[in-house]
Order: structure tokens, then sequence, then C-alpha cells
């Protein structure tokens, strides 16, 4: 692991933002990976505007870039980014070298893993894969062609209308990596027709027959991911395991945000069924942990402690928590498939031009909250109270007390605020009150988003 310094960490991210605009005017439309204002739900959105059924090309290559981040090469990397300010910087931290249990070792390829500039290098080493492979575009924006290409960071899949077609692509793509010092990973990479599907970035994408329902017999359908959905029952049921002998608050406060993280990441899809199955294996492990707690207590008994109607904006009356405290398990299922809105072509963060597109965009980011802090920002209208911009910058928010408690300031609505972690910061600074006064709130996910008590009225 080659982890820069703090001082170096701020070098790199003040480089980067000189450098990113400038790119980002740049970059293919088609690439989503670590980039402002992208994310991999917008190049699940693209895939899906590319396989469905009445599209022409049908055979996907599905390539992963093997050790990316280790073996690109410097050589290339320095001649792409051209004669720009901090190039000398770039060049330092390239060739720095690191150090591993005291012994040195020499970097000659490859970008600094952890490093704040490292994934804009990755993405400037890989711009241009559409130019190599042919892509195509009509005045309008939309593609033409037989080819096409989705990227996120060292992963990407192209589209093809044929098996051959796919191989050569795949074949002009090995001579365009080799000249970035990269190859194309024999194990990952396959070239595959959309009736056997193929996953990425944790989703599986396939055409199902639909005979009786689809003009073309086909119909495209994006799920999560077999390994995607085992992957969180082993989280999950990890979490259950070691939290048998402590109480029910603590294996909430740590189960709640896996639940919503993965329901937030797959909604945008068909996850309905998934999480609906999800639910009832977690209902499963509740009870089993219930079991645990109390073995001489009758499973009645148990069901009545644990279970009841918690969440009090819905009329379900099984749902697992402490009734003491009011805290319960979030369930995948309340959780609505929401449909992602692609972002256009493309279009960047850094065009004034573009402001209230952006903002539009950023403000949709508050369904990603917990159900009690979307109150919070649709009170505050989507704004930082401290600095007054937007909350959805892909800053981390934090809840402050406008009234301290250590002052009679309570947990109530009326008494919060969602600002961004720094500005939170500035503002104990300058009030001189410790950060703990709220770190401790937001620790327990604003009370556990049920022991509100505006919700009881």
């Amino acid at each position: 692991m080659k982890m820069p310094v703090v001082v170096d960490r701020c070098l790199q991210a003040m480089v980067k933002n000189a450098l990113e605009p400038a790119w980002e005017a740049r970059f293919e439309g088609t690439s989503y990976g670590f980039r402002p204002g992208r994310s991999c739900q917008d190049a699940i959105g693209k895939i899906y505007g590319l396989a469905r059924p009445n599209k022409t090309k049908k055979w996907v290559l599905d390539a992963d870039i093997r050790g990316a981040f280790d073996n690109i090469s410097h050589e290339y990397l320095l001649k792409a980014i051209g004669p720009v300010p901090g190039k000398e910087l770039i060049k330092q931290w390239l060739k720095a070298g690191y150090v591993d249990y005291g012994t040195f070792y020499t970097t000659e390829q490859g970008t600094p893993q952890g490093g704040v500039i490292s994934p804009l290098l990755a993405n400037i080493a890989l711009h241009g894969m559409e130019n190599a492979i042919g892509v195509k575009y009509s005045a309008g924006g939309y593609i033409r062609g037989t080819h096409a290409v989705v990227r996120y960071a060292d992963d990407f899949v192209c589209f093809c209308e044929s098996e051959q077609d796919a191989e050569a692509v795949q074949s002009i793509l090995v001579e365009w990596l080799k000249e970035r010092g990269l190859c194309l990973s024999e194990e990952k990479t396959r070239i595959v027709h959309l009736t056997k599907g193929f996953d990425f970035l944790g989703f599986h994408i396939r055409h199902y027959p639909a005979p009786k329902t689809s003009r073309t017999g086909w119909k495209l359908l994006i799920k999560p991911s077999k390994a995607s959905v085992r992957a969180v029952q082993r989280k999950l049921k990890d979490i259950w395991m070691k939290g048998k002998g402590s109480n029910v608050q603590g294996v909430l406060a740590r189960l709640n945000p896996i639940i919503r993280g993965w329901a937030n990441y797959f909604r945008t899809v068909v996850a309905s069924a998934i999480f609906h199955k999800l639910d009832s294996w977690m209902f499963y492990r509740a009870d089993r942990y219930a079991k645990w707690q109390h073995p001489t207590k009758s499973k009645h008994w148990r069901h009545q402690k644990y279970w009841g109607r918690l969440n009090l904006d819905r009329s379900d009356r099984w749902v697992f928590g402490e009734k003491a405290t009011g805290g319960y398990l979030l369930k995948f299922g309340w959780f609505p498939i929401e449909r992602h809105v692609l972002v256009k072509g493309t279009a960047s963060p850094d065009d004034p031009q573009l402001k209230d597109y952006w903002e539009q965009r950023q403000a949709a980011k508050a369904k990603d909250l917990t159900f009690s802090r979307q109150k919070i920002a649709k009170r505050q209208k989507g704004r930082c109270l401290e600095c007054g911009e937007s909350l959805f910058n892909d800053e981390e928010l934090q809840v402050h007390h406008l009234l301290a408690k250590s002052f009679g300031g309570k947990d109530v609505y009326s008494n919060l605020a969602l600002v961004h972690l720094l500005c939170h910061q500035q503002i104990h600074a300058y009030t001189q009150r410790a950060m703990h006064d709220c770190q401790q709130f937001n620790d327990q996910e604003l009370a556990e988003e049920s022991n509100e008590p505006e919700r009881r009225k």
C-alpha cells in the first residue's frame, strides 16, 4: 500500500482541482468512474439504453484491466498530461517509491494507491477508448455505428453487433492498452451474448424470454447480482453473530447503515423481489438472535418483546427493534424502486451554463439519506445552514444541535440542522463547544429514526 502522507495529500488535492475541470471538458460521456456528478447508477443507466432488446448490439465484451492502478506507464501518463503547472510534482509522486516493513521499493509504473490524484490520473490514461474502437455519434449526440462502450474506472463493457466484431474490438483494445503499460485480465474478460447475461458493478444484466409481452420476444432485466446478494448476507450474518450478547441498540446501529446503503445502491433496478427475500431472511436471523438472547422463553414471548409497529409511518406490526427506545431494524422493502435519471452526455459540474441542472441532480440525492435527515434537508431547502451551499456536494453531512444539549437542547427537529462536516467543525470551533455534544447523536444514526417526538404527536 502506497499511502501518501498528509502534506502530499493536500498538495495532490490542489493539483487535482487545477487539472480536473480541463479534463472533465474532454472526457468521454460514457466514462463514469471517479468523476464528479457521475456514479455507478449512471453507468448502469447507460447500459440499459444500449442493451434493450430492440437494439442491435447484443454481443458484449465484458472486460477488466489487470492491475490498472499498479501498471499504468509513467511515460505515457506524463505525455498525456502535457505541459501543465504541477507536472513535476506529479512526476515526483509517481516516482517516489514506498516503504513496506522498513524496506524501500521503487515505483517504475502505476499510480500511488490511496492518492487523492490517482483516480484522475487513471481516467487520463484510459481516455480515448471510444475513439480507439471507432464509436461514432450523430449531431444529436446519439451513438451511431456498430460499437459502444461504457467504462467505470478500469472496468468496462463494449457492445457489438456480432461475436466476431467483439473479438476484433478486443484485439484493438489489447494493442491500445499496451501503449499505456496495461493488459486485459484473461480470467475476468469474456465475450457473451445478452441472453446469457453478465455482471457489472454488482448488477446482473440479461435478456429474458418474453414471447407474450414483448415484440422482440425478449425483455431486459437488470437486477442485483447473485454475488452481491451473497456478499451482503455474509456481512449482515457476521454482525448478527458478533452481536450475540450485545444490546439490541448496538446491533441496530451496525445493521441499519448496511441495509440503507445496499438498498439505496440497488433501488434503481429490478430489485423489489430480492428486497423482500432479504427481509424474510433477516426475519429469520432476528428470530435466531432473539432465541439466543432468551433461550428459555417461548416464541410468543420473544415476538412480543422484539416485534411490533415500531415504525409509526407504517402499518407493519412485524418490525424488529427495542420497544424501550423505539429503535428498529430497517427493511429492504421500505426503499421504493426509483429509476435513476441518466446524466446528460458529457455534462460537467464545472460548466457554469449547467449550474441549475447540477443543483437539481444534487438535490435528488436526498433520497439516499435516512428518513429523518430527508425531513431536515427539505426544511432547509437543500442548503447547509452554515455556508449556504448545497448539502449534496459529496461532502459528509452531520446533524448539529442549534441549542447545545448541555444548555437544555433536545433531540427534536426544531433544534436540529444538517450541515457539512467541515462546517460543523467550524461551528464548534468558534462557539467553543465540544464536537462530542453532537457527535454522539450522529453516531446513533439520528435517534435510530424512530425515537422522534414529532412523529409521535
